[in-house]
């Protein structure tokens, strides 16, 4: 029997669904899921194109309850700008969890990707940020950047932001996009003095090396660090893991092999087994920050859940209303 399949374009999907404060408690609730237990997430299919300076990661997951699960296929080709063309693409295919039938195929260029990924590192700041955030600050200059300052805002309306990145004239340009957040956006000469002065950190980068030093932590400090998704990819010194007094994991089992985590184990510095997990402080079946004179780091990897969760959201808002093209499978 054939069925309806909603094609929705970039351009759409930009009309219908935002980052704002809904968007953040739809993957709020699904980190939470994933803590709850039934989730089926399998590993991360990620592949490292080195010949073509690119990179391939497939995400999926299951989650009870939900009427969709989707599969997110997200390239990033990195030589694109001299041909013209974006870094990232993408797109997500969203599947009945009744039946298996495709509902939607989302063709967003990576959009949706990163409004679900600033949306976690809102999730991380409330839940592991200290309560009052005069200042901010973020580390790159790329569109997660703006994304992840715009994010934290949302949740932690901080008065100052400080921006660096290693082209000065790009951390201008991101301070100016930040302007309408109606706070004091400077750059900065040093990654070192912006964590000096920042109480929330965020690292949006995709450094192979730290860009953040362990002796740099000072108490009352969050560091969410959102850049290493692949093997090799390395943002925090591995010491300041242990320097921390917590250290938190979007999912444990891929921060191991994907994220801060990894560098901290090949060093041999990480003997604590398995670190807490981000749904399980937002369940509250752990402590999250104790105190505001502590110091927290929040490592975000990307998970399936937060694909499912921004589809089927999306979805959701389309009810009713005629966007995208529909055919008939």
């Amino acid at each position: 029997m054939a069925h309806d399949i909603r094609i929705v374009t970039e351009a759409e999907l930009r009309g219908a669904v935002a980052l704002d404060l809904g968007t953040v408690e739809v993957i709020e609730q699904a980190f939470g899921a994933l803590s709850d237990g039934g989730v089926v997430m399998p590993p991360v299919m990620s592949m490292e194109l080195a010949a073509a300076h690119g990179e391939v990661d497939v995400k999926t997951a299951y989650i009870p309850g939900f009427a969709g699960f989707a599969i997110k296929v997200s390239p990033g080709f990195f030589d694109n700008p001299k041909l013209g063309l974006p870094s990232l693409n993408g797109l997500m295919i969203l599947f009945s969890a009744t039946t298996g039938l495709v509902q939607a195929v989302f063709l967003d260029n990576g959009y949706l990707t990163d409004l679900r990924t600033a949306a976690a590192g809102a999730v991380a700041a409330r839940h592991l940020a200290p309560a009052q955030v005069r200042t901010a600050g973020v580390i790159g200059t790329g569109v997660q950047a703006r994304l992840q300052a715009r994010a934290a805002h949302l949740v932690r309306p901080f008065e100052r932001l400080l921006i660096w990145g290693r082209d000065a004239d790009k951390a201008r340009a991101c301070a100016d996009d930040l302007a309408d957040l109606g706070c004091d956006s400077q750059v900065v000469d040093t990654p070192a003095d912006l964590v000096r002065e920042s109480q929330l950190v965020i690292t949006t980068t995709p450094a192979r090396a730290p860009v953040i030093k362990a002796e740099w932590l000072h108490p009352g400090l969050h560091i969410t660090a959102m850049g290493s998704d692949q093997a090799g990819k390395n943002e925090i010194d591995p010491k300041a893991l242990i320097r921390a007094d917590l250290y938190v994991a979007d999912r444990a089992t891929q921060v191991e092999h994907l994220g801060e985590l990894r560098s901290a184990i090949t060093a041999g510095l990480w003997d604590r087994g398995a670190p807490v997990e981000l749904g399980d402080v937002i369940r509250e079946r752990v402590a999250g920050r104790e105190g505001e004179d502590a110091i927290t780091i929040c490592d975000l990897t990307g998970t399936g859940v937060q694909d499912t969760a921004i589809a089927t959201h999306v979805m959701a808002r389309l009810v009713g209303r005629d966007v995208g093209a529909v055919i008939r499978a």
